[in-house]
């Protein structure tokens, strides 16, 4: 039965916050690489792959469509590969969370994740983990310099190989046999014929002496054991080695098997093909392949079905030949190139026909050994058939898979919106929103930051750059945003985005744009070239935007203490501009004391109104659309390190144009804010690392901001209101696309079994004890509103919560499908 006996004063309690019920990703699918896939042995139409921007995608049906794990549980990257076992709902992995890569399992089909508590080193890296699919408490997993076995699911390790010189160890693969266990690594292959329990490394011979093991896969068939070793120079081979370092790699490809004492060159180079990993199925010894790049820098996997005598290509990108296409393909928005090689390759432990790969931008699949390859980014209806030639600005529904960073949304009217985004330069949209193309012109930037509309003739104006990532961490500092930018331009276009024409060219990243709301000839830009102080970066003027490509833009003097990388500007009712200006790193790292919030007035003179906590990464700027003066201004802070920029993130505010700020939130880095334009009370906040945050008292002395706990991804960039159905709610994100919601009235209704939780004190102070009663799921307290605003998982029963952040007032605990009414004094 549903739960509701405890929770009716939540549900009558809760109107007046808003928020979506669930979240729908849009746009074209696909756009960014995607590593370590992997297919279920036991089901060939579930898969997993992950994502560097932190995502780890998750299909049943063979990559018709994609859903996300939550980033509050596990957040993807390189070595994310998800290990399968014959134990339902056990599943091993790598998390990144923190930016530190440590082994986790779940217990729910990867719902819900867990730190393997035995981990050895959790402030170390891990590079892989593997496990045995048949003996699921059979666990080994490395480090950059060691190699460790679990026989019990991860509680307890030993060590079992230690790194032979500094390149460390890698592993290429792990066959596993009963007792029989064989690691394919750089170091050779090591061998346990009981268990784990002993090692050593075999000496068979016919590998030459500078080759190592760089990928590794085995199969076995009555009595043979049969291993495929893929090798690549010895010096060349580091933990951490990606795919895309495939241009001279490849030494050759050998099998042995095993007892024979000897390994048998399978494949030579040959200045063509680059194969970076080899895969089989585990009960089929002679079905093989390898995958890579070759000399056209476009995908490659090539199959032996006689234990590596001879070989074929079987992903045959030349006319499509042999492959159902999204939006990249022969002829496609763009070409092979673009995907250019994997990151990973899957073949299904118990079918040799079921192949995955992921590349720089998308996922493809075969379920007939590589006969047949289907396209798994875009939804299947709008993929386009074997052999033909794909067709360049057509309308895609996403499957699910955005893995790029879009950096706005824009309505030119109801049904024309235009995105923005880095590495796929924009998509458009002529149906409200529901599909998307790159059914456009003369927009050619790797990335578009900013657009805005001139309110009467309907000209679009946007700001682009050849530099991505603009302002995160690794977009800091001079060497990389000084180079002359061919793309650093503003454009136009005068219908609705399907024709941009070049407005202006600076020659270095334009990051931001903004016009006048009393006379929008009147415009302002962002520009970034430090140069050492003498550049030409800064911010721009124009009072003539109607001459369009004849327009004159003008470098306003620099604001005090500020190094030329400027970026969000708002002007005012009043003819003055405010802007913040980001942050910049010296070359050997340090953060300068040169960001903040600015005004340049009518007179033009600039004031710096920066709080302290702004002088070293301050981004967006929003002013309250309900204060008619514009007095209330909200500005975004990411905490810096090395000393000075420590602690400083949050969402700072003020209510008297900058004369005084407070830090309404301490999250510690806080991009953007967005006010609900039906609730002048509710504000939405975006992140960099824990998630969309929302307000719905933002006007009160101390504000309660709570997490919107159903939107799965950690870096949400800025959210976005449908000007013309205001319940509709984008969000644009740093490296998870767009995603759409409706707002609806939400509160606890959870559909579960009416169970009680054992807790106490209950009425609680600062602490509470909570007895789990299963721990595979999460801790998880609620306010009356029904936000989750904490969320802790532990594989201790008995678990302490430290709850002196929460204001007093009634909270709901619930562990999976039992629930408990906190009273918080």
């Amino acid at each position: 039965m549903r739960y509701t006996t405890l929770l009716t004063a939540a549900l009558l309690s809760c109107a007046a916050l808003a928020q979506p019920a669930t979240w729908s990703a849009r746009g074209v699918g696909g756009g960014g690489a995607l590593f370590s896939p992997a297919v279920n042995p036991a089901n060939g139409s579930e898969f997993f792959i992950a994502c560097d921007m932190s995502e780890l995608f998750h299909s049943t049906n063979a990559g018709q469509s994609w859903s996300q794990v939550h980033f509050t549980e596990l957040q993807g990257g390189h070595n994310s590969k998800v290990c399968f076992t014959s134990t339902a709902g056990l599943l091993y992995s790598v998390n990144y969370d923190d930016d530190i890569s440590v082994p986790v399992k779940s217990l729910d089909g990867g719902a819900t994740w867990t730190a393997l508590p035995g981990n050895p080193d959790s402030g170390e890296e891990t590079f892989s983990v593997f496990a045995d699919y048949n003996t699921p408490n059979r666990v080994i997993i490395s480090y950059y310099g060691e190699i460790f076995i679990s026989q019990d699911g991860g509680n307890n390790f030993t060590s079992i190989h230690t790194a032979l010189t500094g390149n460390g160890v890698t592993l290429g693969g792990v066959f596993f046999d009963g007792n029989n266990i064989f690691i394919g690594t750089n170091d050779g292959l090591l061998v346990s014929v009981n268990g784990g329990a002993n090692w050593t490394t075999d000496n068979s011979t016919g590998i030459p002496a500078g080759q190592r093991i760089w990928s590794f896969a085995g199969a076995k068939a009555g009595n043979t054991t049969r291993f495929f070793a893929l090798t690549g120079n010895s010096g060349d081979i580091y933990p951490g080695l990606v795919g895309s370092d495939y241009w001279g790699f490849f030494q050759g490809v050998y099998s042995m098997d095993w007892g024979s004492g000897s390994w048998t060159q399978r494949m030579t180079p040959n200045g063509t093909d680059f194969p970076m990993f080899i895969g089989m199925a585990e009960n089929d010894i002679s079905t093989v392949y390898v995958a890579g790049s070759n000399d056209n820098s476009v995908p490659i996997v090539m199959k032996s079905t006689d234990a590596g005598s001879t070989w074929a290509h079987v992903f045959n990108s030349t006319g499509n030949l042999n492959v159902t296409t999204g939006w990249s393909g022969q002829g496609g928005d763009r070409g092979w190139w673009y995907g250019e090689c994997p990151f990973g390759f899957a073949v299904s432990a118990q079918n040799a026909n079921v192949l995955l790969f992921g590349d720089f931008g998308f996922a493809h699949k075969s379920s007939d050994g590589g006969a047949t390859w289907q396209q798994a980014y875009v939804d299947p209806a709008d993929a386009h058939p074997v052999g033909s030639n794909t067709p360049a600005g057509d309308n895609y529904h996403s499957a699910g898979i955005e893995n790029t960073t879009s950096w706005q949304v824009h309505w030119c009217d109801a049904n024309n919106l235009f995105a923005a985004f880095s590495d796929i330069r924009g998509i458009r949209s002529t149906d409200a929103g529901a599909t998307w193309s790159f059914n456009y012109s003369g927009l050619n930037a790797n990335s578009t930051y900013r657009i805005v509309q001139h309110p009467t003739n309907g000209t679009l104006f946007s700001a682009t750059s050849n530099v991505h990532d603009m302002y995160q961490s690794t977009r800091l500092q001079d060497n990389l945003l000084d180079a002359a930018d061919a793309e650093g331009k503003i454009l136009y276009s005068t219908d609705n985005g399907q024709t941009w024409l070049l407005l202006h060219n600076f020659g270095h990243p334009v990051f931001w744009i903004a016009l006048d709301p009393n006379d929008p000839n009147r415009a302002f830009a962002s520009v970034i070239h430090y140069n050492g102080g003498s550049g030409a970066g800064g911010i721009y003027s124009c009072n003539d935007l109607q001459n369009l490509a004849s327009s004159t833009w003008t470098l306003l003097p620099d604001p005090p203490r500020t190094q030329k990388h400027p970026a969000s500007i708002t002007v005012l009712n009043d003819g003055s501009m405010v802007c913040t200006f980001s942050g910049r790193r010296t070359s050997a790292g340090a953060f300068t004391n040169s960001s903040g919030t600015f005004l340049y007035d009518t007179q033009g003179s600039w004031t710096d109104l920066s709080d302290p906590g702004m002088h070293y990464w301050t981004k967006d700027l929003v002013v309250d659309p309900n204060d008619p003066l514009q007095n209330t201004w909200y500005v975004g802070v990411f905490s810096g390190w090395g000393g000075p920029p420590n602690g400083l993130g949050g969402l700072y505010k003020t209510t008297n144009r900058g004369q005084s700020w407070t830090r309404i939130s301490s999250i510690d880095r806080v991009t953007s804010c967005t006010f609900n334009p039906n609730n002048a009370d509710e504000i939405f906040m975006t992140t960099e690392q824990d998630g969309l945050w929302m307000s719905s008292n933002v006007n009160a002395g101390t504000p309660a901001f709570s997490m919107v706990s159903n939107y799965p991804f950690r870096q949400p960039e800025r959210v976005f209101f449908n000007p013309y159905d205001q319940n509709e709610i984008w969000v644009t994100s740093f490296g998870n696309g767009l995603k759409v919601g409706t707002l609806t009235s939400t509160g606890l209704d959870f559909p579960m079994e009416q169970h009680a939780l054992s807790v106490y004190p209950n009425p609680a102070e600062n602490f509470v004890t909570v007895q789990q009663y299963d721990t595979k799921f999460p801790i998880e307290i609620y306010n009356s509103t029904g936000c989750l605003v904490l969320r802790k998982t532990s594989n201790d029963t008995s678990l302490r919560l430290d709850l002196s952040g929460l204001a007093p007032g009634m909270y709901f605990l619930r562990n999976g499908a039992r629930v408990q009414k906190l009273l918080r004094e």
